[in-house]
């Protein structure tokens, strides 16, 4: 049996999606930080059968839930204070996501002025679709 200590402080993504924690870990930024980061792949889980867990030392302030939620609404975000769960927060889609993913619409502004953000607003959260504020491309995971 694989042994990771428990954290003191910091936060549990749980209920990942099995073999989604590195697209998770790059999207937030998690490489760049100067903080101890566990990934478990493939843990058995009675709900999904598989699933993936991410270990962070440190405060909420590291985390995006915005992207968290657009790449899985499913997730449990777990806030761990003095080794116990202090708080659970749940994920939803959020209606409006900056920078995380480009648009494909060649013409539109975004494609040409490279400063320009890209943002994407929630237009239809039963099928997960975003459209881009700039050109209305439309986005379906």
């Amino acid at each position: 049996m694989l042994n990771i200590s428990g954290l003191k402080e910091g936060i549990v993504l749980d209920h990942i999606e099995a073999g989604k924690s590195l697209e998770i870990y790059y999207h937030l930024g998690l490489d760049k930080l100067d903080c101890q980061v566990a990934i478990i792949k493939n843990a058995k889980s009675n709900k999904m059968g598989k699933k993936d867990i991410i270990k962070i030392e440190g405060g909420l302030n590291h985390i995006d839930l915005d992207i968290l939620g657009y790449i899985d609404h499913n997730i449990t975000v777990n806030i761990i204070r003095d080794n116990q769960i202090a708080e659970k927060k749940s994920l939803s889609l959020p209606q409006k996501i900056t920078n995380v993913i480009p648009c494909k619409n060649p013409r539109c502004i975004t494609s040409i002025e490279q400063g320009l953000p890209h943002i994407f607003y929630l237009a239809d959260e039963g099928k997960e679709t975003y459209r881009c504020m700039y050109c209305e491309e439309k986005y379906t995971k």
